[in-house]
């Protein structure tokens, strides 16, 4: 029996290991081509570690406007929007919880029905056209505020609070509103930060709304902007590009550094909330 476990958690072990350096390896390859001299670059030497060590790819990226613009942008949608929709999934997601909601199943009805069916991308952006919101911050934040999964999570969560807690509040005065902040808030630490995690990711990496609502190049988040400088590189046919900054750069280098620099900073959240993931993520999977 001791052998099998053993023999169970090399396996384990290995094959998560194996997993492990095929996830990490794209990134050590981009952070050695981004630092590494044009001659290697160009002549296709570079694997896992840097040849020449230079940083002019990083320091032209952040010497340009665009890319200080896409993170002042993606920083305020991100603060932002995930504040607004942890709050609005929170409140619909509590009262979804409460066994005497009137139509509470057809609520829930209508909410699955929505992860099921979309009305498309040409209703869609007829509706934001018709509210006034393109070319605002709005049209990245309102349309996809709420998650219907992430509403069913959270929901699950609050159901697996005893209820004995609620009555107790109950008895001492408290309205829904004061029970919810005062008793479920405190003891939801755990989804609430996985939940924010969750909408932080996606407003993070979200491109797509900005090209289909956003024109003014002010208010590109930074993945359009990225976007834009990697298709720089796919349309032209020159080695050595000088599309971002003063210095001429390696594009290759200059595509990995600005990939880099709009990844590691959502990357480097993960381990400050790591202890609360897996538990957050859980406990709002399975009711009860």
């Amino acid at each position: 029996m001791n052998k099998r476990t053993s023999l169970f958690d090399i396996v384990n072990v290995l094959l998560m290991g194996i997993f492990a350096c095929c996830m990490l390896f794209p990134f050590i390859h981009m952070a050695a081509v981004s630092i590494s001299s044009s001659e290697y670059v160009t002549g296709n030497q570079i694997s896992l570690w840097p040849k020449g060590i230079n940083f002019d790819a990083y320091k032209a990226v952040l010497k340009d406007n665009r890319i200080l613009v896409g993170y002042k942008n993606t920083l305020i949608y991100v603060v932002l929007g995930t504040t607004l929709s942890l709050v609005f999934t929170t409140m619909g997601a509590y009262s979804l919880s409460r066994r005497n909601l009137v139509f509470g199943r057809t609520f829930m009805m209508i909410i699955v029905f929505t992860m099921l069916f979309t009305g498309g991308l040409i209703p869609t952006y007829l509706v934001v056209r018709s509210y006034g919101l393109l070319d605002t911050i709005w049209a990245m934040l309102l349309p996809g505020l709420v998650s219907s999964w992430f509403l069913i999570i959270m929901r699950t969560f609050f159901q697996g609070i005893p209820r004995e807690l609620e009555e107790s509040g109950k008895i001492d005065g408290l309205s829904d509103l004061g029970i919810l902040i005062r008793i479920i808030l405190p003891l939801s630490k755990p989804v609430m930060l996985t939940i924010s995690l969750f909408y932080a990711v996606q407003i993070w990496g979200n491109f797509f709304s900005a090209l289909i609502y956003i024109r003014d190049a002010s208010l590109y988040p930074l993945q359009v902007t990225i976007r834009n400088i990697v298709l720089i590189g796919q349309l032209t046919d020159t080695t050595v590009s000088t599309a971002i900054g003063e210095k001429a750069v390696v594009l290759e280098s200059l595509k990995y550094a600005v990939i880099l620099v709009g990844t590691l900073p959502i990357l480097l959240v993960y381990p400050f909330i790591q202890k609360h993931f897996v538990k957050g993520s859980m406990m709002g999977s399975v009711k009860g």
